[in-house]
């Protein structure tokens, strides 16, 4: 059914109205946000990932002042109000205003860009918060691409992505770039393999035949602030130092599982060998998928999906109770090929491959048995960023 992008914008116009009591010169811009297939936490290791964009995303509204006042106002959270703040951003801002701060400040380190004016601003963001599927890329590259169009710097999509993901690290998640390209690059009915080393991407189709992909969001809600995430990619980058004594590689995606075997001996910590063994297999099992797609044997990837979730559980330790509950009551449904979590870990949503006829009757299934109340989308796989 895809996006109503004349109903919301309409909803937008009025609040952003009332909130701010002008409509001038308004701009529209929406970033979706994703679901990755397969390759989780591989991308800040160097590795191959293939994630979607999605039918839901941020949604922002932009108009240019004359001062150099920024007043920023989320629909999501009325609450906080109008925050306001000056556009050299040299304020702290808390909530969804950081990511504001530091998109400005992002520009500002990695293109020496310095706005001239300010603006007012509106968020809507349809992505449930918590549920892993990007929602801060998403607001990071809806607002990348709209100050480029708004202060005419005329920066390519790959330039964007690599601001959106520079502002989250300002804001203290050391995520990869995964998550902002998929937001940025993304291409209607395809999925993006793309090697997060040298930010070489390949379209690839995705079809699915008679499964659907059903996405399930756990309700354990996680920030990755407060999760192991930044501690797992430390643990990885120590493994990437053992294995240097004997082998030349930069990061663990570098490795094939056979190079790994060979060298992981160098690797003293029991720890920090799981957490490599999982980079570099999960980087494998994400190859492999793209092959399972190109031959329509989408029962193997299904069983890879499996995997995943299994190095992810017991390698890396990142499901938790949650989404190790939801994927075993997923594959316990008769013709479900595979089922994992998706996104960063701690919480947030699993992802099933279900055949498509009987989706209505899975959803009730899980519902049934699994023992906090899940929500459950069927998206359609989106375009990425663009004005509206």
């Amino acid at each position: 059914m895809g996006i109503d992008f004349s109903t919301i914008k309409e909803r937008l116009l009025q609040e952003f109205e009332t909130v701010f009591n002008h409509k001038n010169n308004l701009s529209f811009t929406f970033a979706p946000g994703r679901v990755n297939i397969i390759g989780e936490h591989t991308d800040y290791n160097g590795g191959n990932v293939f994630p979607v964009a999605i039918d839901i995303g941020s949604f922002l509204v932009l108009s240019p002042r004359s001062d150099k006042q920024v007043r920023a106002y989320s629909m999501n959270f009325p609450e906080e109000g109008i925050c306001t703040l000056s556009i050299d951003a040299k304020e702290d801002a808390s909530g969804w205003a950081k990511y504001l701060v530091g998109i400005i400040r992002a520009f500002q380190v990695e293109k020496n860009i310095h706005f001239e004016h300010g603006f007012d601003i509106l968020l809507f963001g349809n992505i449930p918060d918590g549920a892993g599927l990007s929602s801060s890329a998403s607001v990071c590259v809806s607002l990348a691409y709209a100050f480029d169009s708004l202060f005419h710097c005329q920066l390519d999509k790959i330039e964007l992505v690599k601001i959106a993901q520079k502002a989250e690290h300002l804001v203290g998640v050391n995520c990869g770039i995964m998550d902002q390209f998929a937001s940025a690059m993304g291409k209607k009915d395809h999925g993006i393999l793309l090697d997060c080393n040298t930010l070489d991407y390949t379209y690839v189709p995705l079809n699915l035949g008679k499964y659907t992909l059903v996405i399930m969001d756990s309700k354990k809600q996680r920030q990755l602030q407060d999760s192991k995430y930044n501690e797992r990619r430390a643990e990885c980058e120590k493994a990437v130092e053992y294995l240097q004594k004997e082998i030349a590689i930069k990061t663990l995606g570098e490795l094939t599982e056979e190079q790994f075997e060979q060298y992981k001996h160098n690797i003293p910590d029991p720890i920090l060998l799981k957490r490599a063994k999982h980079a570099v297999t999960e980087n494998q099992r994400t190859l492999k998928a793209l092959a399972c797609l190109e031959k329509n044997d989408i029962e193997h990837l299904g069983i890879l999906l499996n995997e995943s979730h299994y190095s992810l559980r017991d390698d890396y330790e990142v499901t938790g109770m949650e989404l190790d509950s939801l994927t075993d009551i997923a594959r316990n449904y008769t013709g479900v090929l595979g089922s994992r979590m998706t996104g960063a870990g701690f919480g947030g949503c699993c992802i099933a491959l279900v055949p498509s006829d009987t989706v209505e009757d899975f959803i009730t299934h899980v519902q049934k048995n699994y023992h906090l109340n899940a929500e459950f989308y069927q998206v359609m796989v989106e375009d990425g960023v663009r004005h509206f």
